[in-house]
C-alpha cells in the first residue's frame, strides 16, 4: 500500500468535509451584491459567483452532496447486486439464465443515457438521483458476484458445508461472502468515482439537486455562462472532481494490487 497514503488523505478529508460541513459556520446560499463574479482574493480564496455567493462555501457543501450520493449509491448497488448475482449463480438453472438476461437487457444501453432517462421520469432531487444510479450501477456486482460463486460453489470446503446438511444462507455468509469481499470492495471502490462524475452530470443537466442547494455540476453548470469573465467559477468544481475521482481510481489501483492473491501467488511461485 505505498504509495496510497496521499489519495487516501485526500478522500479521508472528502469524507470528514462531507460529514462536519453541517456544523461549520458557512454561508453557501448568502447574496452578495457587491461581490458578484469577484475573483479570487484575501477577502475569499476562490472568489464569488454571479449572485455574490462563496464559491468556498459552496463547494464545501458540494463536497456533501457528492459525497452523501456516493455513499448511498455504492452501498445499495453493491448490496443489491451482491444479493441478486449470488442468489442466481446458486440456484442455477431458469433463475440463472433470467438474471443473465436481465443483466444484458441493462448492459444494451450506456448506463448514463439509462440514468438520465430515469431521472428526467422520477424528476429531479437527490433521492431520485440515487435511485436512478442504483437502478443502473447494481448490474456491475450482481455480474461480479455472479461469477465469484460460480467458481467458488464447487469447491471442497463449500461443497463438504452443502454435504453436512449447513443451511444455505450460512453457507454463503460463512463460506462465500468472505472469499467475495475483495473483488467486491475495488468494485465499489473504482465506483465510487464513477457515481460522483454520474452526480455531476445529472446535476449539470438539471436533474440533480435543485438550487439553491450547492452540487459541484450545478456550480460547473452556472459558471459555464461566465466562462470568459469569471472562470474561476468554473475551475474550482472542476478541479474538486478531478482531484476526488483521480485520488479515489489510485486507491483502487492500490487496493487491487493489495488484494489480488493471484498476482501474489504468482509472484512466490515465479520466485
Amino acid at each position: 500500500m505505498r504509495r496510497a497514503w496521499l489519495p487516501a488523505g485526500i478522500l479521508l478529508l472528502w469524507a470528514v468535509l462531507a460529514l462536519c460541513v453541517q456544523f461549520l459556520s458557512l454561508s453557501p446560499n448568502q447574496i452578495q451584491l457587491e461581490r458578484i463574479l469577484v475573483p479570487p482574493g484575501s477577502a475569499s480564496l476562490l472568489g464569488y459567483d454571479d449572485l455574490g455567493r462563496s464559491i468556498g462555501d459552496r463547494l464545501l457543501h458540494g463536497a456533501r452532496t457528492s459525497f452523501l450520493v456516493a455513499a448511498w449509491v455504492v452501498c445499495l448497488s453493491a448490496l443489491l447486486g451482491t444479493l441478486i448475482g449470488t442468489f442466481g449463480a446458486w440456484r442455477g438453472g431458469w433463475w440463472d439464465r433470467l438474471l443473465v438476461q436481465l443483466m444484458d437487457i441493462f448492459l444494451a444501453f450506456p448506463g448514463i443515457l439509462l440514468a438520465i432517462a430515469l431521472a428526467g421520469l422520477l424528476g429531479p432531487g437527490i433521492d431520485n438521483v440515487v435511485i436512478a444510479l442504483t437502478v443502473v450501477g447494481w448490474v456491475g456486482y450482481a455480474r461480479l458476484s455472479r461469477a465469484q460463486v460460480l467458481s467458488l460453489k464447487h469447491r471442497e470446503h463449500v461443497m463438504a458445508a452443502e454435504a453436512l446438511g449447513t443451511r444455505k444462507h450460512v453457507i454463503m455468509r460463512r463460506h462465500l461472502l468472505p472469499l467475495m469481499a475483495a473483488p467486491l470492495i475495488i468494485e465499489a471502490t473504482f465506483g465510487v468515482a464513477a457515481v460522483v462524475i454520474a452526480e455531476a452530470g445529472l446535476s449539470f443537466l438539471g436533474l440533480g439537486v435543485q438550487p439553491p442547494a450547492a452540487s459541484w455540476g450545478a456550480m460547473i453548470r452556472d459558471g459555464t455562462r461566465y466562462l470568459l469573465v469569471a472562470p474561476h467559477m468554473v475551475l474550482a468544481p472542476g478541479l474538486a472532481i478531478f482531484v476526488v475521482v483521480v485520488s479515489v481510481n489510485l486507491l483502487g489501483d492500490r487496493l487491487r494490487d493489495r488484494l489480488d492473491t493471484r498476482s501474489e501467488s504468482g509472484r512466490g511461485h515465479a520466485s
